[in-house]
């Protein structure tokens, strides 16, 4: 079983991972772990020049170091596991980058006092791109670092085709693969995942009225117990079709033991759409 860490405490997180990649790479400075951490902090916190603190409610800090979580176990498993191209110190931190700004198009600039972060919902992943490409080169980063981070960025979009994304290396593609999967099972594992779907459709609800309600079906749903009766479906039909395949089943390293061992996060996910389909079926449509 995975150590309890408690994903509201940025610090907590930012500690758990530095104790995977001191496992990982004993030889290698995590001083950059630090760095990316208190980067983080500054961007969801209102103290990145330009931004404000985020506002987004589902899509919020906790949301992005759930992922975080996932994904540097994750690695692990990999590295353990004897896969490749086999991972090195570098590529880790890119991820780590990439999964940290993953969602930091989700924050809005000074300037922008109309509703909240949810309204960039569709568009939201060109964003975190664009804003990975400023804030990374504005830090001294070559082009090849940051557009790698970007590409890891852009899996993360729902309807996404995998085959447009410009990989320099099969690592590198591992690694994105790994942080899609990663972004998944992070927020549907959580403990309070059914509790937040309300939030999520309010964020939905606040995309869908920005667009003018030229929103795709994903997002598309008439209130909260909507959103609550398709989740099982959106698990069964998406997300499990994505991480097996699209994804290469990467998720199978987080198997502890590896290969066979239980898996934390499916068997929370199961319990999650377990408790969604018992709520669902005693009460009717509306």
């Amino acid at each position: 079983m995975f150590p309890v860490v408690d994903t509201r405490d940025l610090s907590a997180v930012q500690s758990e991972v530095e104790s995977v990649f001191s496992s990982l790479f004993p030889e290698t400075d995590s001083g950059f772990m630090a760095r990316t951490f208190a980067w983080t902090e500054q961007f969801f916190a209102g103290r990145y020049s330009g931004y404000q603190a985020i506002d987004a409610r589902y899509h919020d800090l906790e949301h992005t170091l759930q992922g975080t979580l996932c994904l540097a176990r994750l690695l692990r498993g990999r590295h353990f596991a004897g896969v490749r191209p086999v991972l090195d110190p570098k590529m880790f931190e890119l991820g780590l980058l990439a999964i940290l700004m993953h969602d930091t198009g989700y924050l809005k600039r000074s300037d922008d006092t109309e509703g909240t972060g949810a309204k960039y919902t569709l568009t939201h992943v060109r964003r975190s791109a664009e804003f990975a490409r400023n804030f990374l080169t504005e830090k001294g980063f070559n082009a090849t670092d940051t557009h790698a981070v970007q590409n890891m960025i852009r899996c993360t979009g729902v309807n996404v085709d995998l085959t447009t994304i410009p990989f320099t290396s099969e690592l590198e593609q591992a690694v994105a693969f790994a942080l899609g999967t990663s972004d998944l099972l992070g927020q549907m594992a959580a403990s309070d995942y059914v509790e937040k779907l309300p939030v999520l459709y309010l964020e939905f609800a606040e995309a869908a009225q920005f667009t003018g309600g030229e929103s795709p079906r994903a997002i598309a749903f008439r209130n909260p117990e909507e959103l609550m009766r398709n989740t099982p479906v959106f698990w069964q039909n998406y997300v499990w079709p994505k991480i097996r395949e699209d994804f290469g089943g990467l998720y199978r390293f987080l198997s502890d033991p590896y290969p066979d061992g239980p898996n934390f996060y499916l068997d929370a996910i199961e319990a999650n759409i377990a408790k969604l389909r018992e709520m669902t079926a005693a009460s009717p449509p509306r």
